[in-house]
């Protein structure tokens, strides 16, 4: 499936958040948004799966192979598109597999629902917590859990808003591996809103770069993250803040000696 995005503006509350964007994506690759905050990142993907505040006025045209995406069934979306917002609330005694569970409410039942059930809680290694109320888990459980949903609806693009929010170190490397293996053995497409511009080279296939709304770039990683555009839009110089940090793990430190 290819999205295709062209024009798209939003207005909120009569404020500009997105200005003219057009960009695309495509199953099978790893779309990254970065930028500042307020630039409008969280915005474009609640555009793509219909989510914005009612009443937002929007303009421009999405597709979906050529369909109009707002204007497909419910059903038909959550098919073509799936969100993993940043926060969720978990105020129901749902356990962990019903949640998970519900993510195939988007697709007729099917002798392939358990598999994909299980898939996903191995996945995110949720399996031994399958039977635990979701009221009882940690924030990075939590955001497990929905990773699990939004894998079991199995949607052929994966929104992900700042997808290792809460997570642990060691989860983030498992997620983050996960998604791009998946994305490529299952011809699956991954849109990703994401601050640590390190991960956004490591993993993206192609990055859109955003500055209050507008497109700053839009391409492969190498040719859109520089430094002369990364500081016009940040306003620092963000290629020697990486160094810096960098280096503090290359260079070993002198520590006191201790009798």
């Amino acid at each position: 499936m290819k999205l295709e995005v062209s024009h798209l503006s939003v207005r909120i509350r009569n404020q500009q958040i997105l200005d003219d964007l057009s960009f695309t994506a495509e199953t099978g690759s790893w779309l990254v948004i970065a930028g500042p905050n307020g630039a409008g990142k969280s915005t474009i993907l609640r555009a793509l799966c219909g989510s914005l505040p009612g009443r937002s006025p929007i303009s421009g045209t999405i597709l979906a192979d050529g369909r109009d995406f707002q204007a497909m069934r419910a059903k038909e979306r959550a098919r073509a598109a799936g969100l993993l917002s940043q926060n969720h609330t978990a105020e129901y005694d749902y356990t962990v597999e019903e949640v998970v569970r519900l993510g195939r409410y988007a697709w007729d039942p099917s002798a392939a629902d358990e598999q994909l059930l299980s898939d996903a809680l191995r996945m995110t290694g949720l399996e031994s917590h399958r039977n635990r109320l979701i009221t009882t888990l940690s924030g990075g459980e939590l955001q497990r859990v929905f990773l699990a949903q939004l894998f079991c609806q199995d949607p052929a693009f994966l929104l992900l808003d700042e997808p290792s929010n809460h997570l642990d170190l060691i989860y983030e490397q498992q997620i983050f591996d996960l998604l791009k293996t998946w994305a490529a053995e299952r011809g699956r497409g991954i849109i990703t809103v994401m601050h640590d511009l390190s991960l956004a080279r490591l993993y993206g296939d192609q990055v859109l770069l955003l500055d209050q709304g507008r497109s700053a770039g839009f391409g492969p990683p190498d040719a859109i993250l520089t430094a002369d555009r990364l500081e016009q839009v940040y306003h620092t110089d963000v290629y020697a803040w990486m160094r810096k940090l960098a280096q503090a793990w290359d260079e070993e430190k002198e520590l006191p000696h201790q009798e």
